[in-house]
């Protein structure tokens, strides 16, 4: 397997993902598929922000995996945040694929002096809950019932990882 940035050529891995997730799972909670020229502007939109949309690729060129970061919020001071996505295909889950997009976020992240990475996950989903406390992300609070999906109400955990040691935010992002 190998991470890379993703290409115009990768839109249909990713696109055929994020369906399955929008269909079968609470990972994303959106209800109405997509298709490739929205997955395509999605692409196109990272990167014109300079943010990274990577992809985990297996040795036949397919896409087992993808992650990307944008802004947390849209206000100036909190500049120095991201929020995070990762979703894997559903015939690569837990392999390894999750952990290795993320860190490659992480890292990611921090060449481009962010401060704080934030992650938003369903709260029953502990799978992905332990994934980013492996990886150093702490439980920054729960928020009960925000969302629904599949006719029931759905708690936001987040979890949020210190990208550096700075005392201020002079100099950088």
């Amino acid at each position: 397997m190998r991470i890379r940035d993703a290409e115009a050529g990768d839109v249909a891995g990713i696109l055929e993902i994020y369906n399955d997730a929008v269909v079968h799972t609470t990972a994303i909670w959106n209800e109405a598929v997509v298709d490739t020229a929205d997955r395509a502007a999605w692409l196109e939109d990272r990167r014109r922000l300079g943010y990274p949309v990577l992809v985990a690729v297996d040795a036949e060129g397919r896409v087992a995996g993808y992650a990307s970061f944008g802004d947390w919020r849209a206000w100036d001071g909190y500049r120095h945040t991201v929020e995070h996505s990762v979703y894997v295909h559903r015939d690569r889950r837990g392999g390894g694929v999750g952990r290795a997009l993320l860190a490659a976020l992480i890292d990611r992240a921090r060449a481009l002096g962010k401060h704080v990475m934030v992650a938003g996950i369903e709260a029953g989903n502990a799978g992905s809950i332990r994934l980013h406390q492996s990886l150093g992300f702490e439980p920054a609070g729960v928020m009960r019932e925000v969302g629904a999906k599949f006719g029931r109400w759905l708690d936001l955990a987040f979890l949020q990882l210190r990208l550096d040691g700075r005392a201020g935010p002079e100099g950088r992002a």
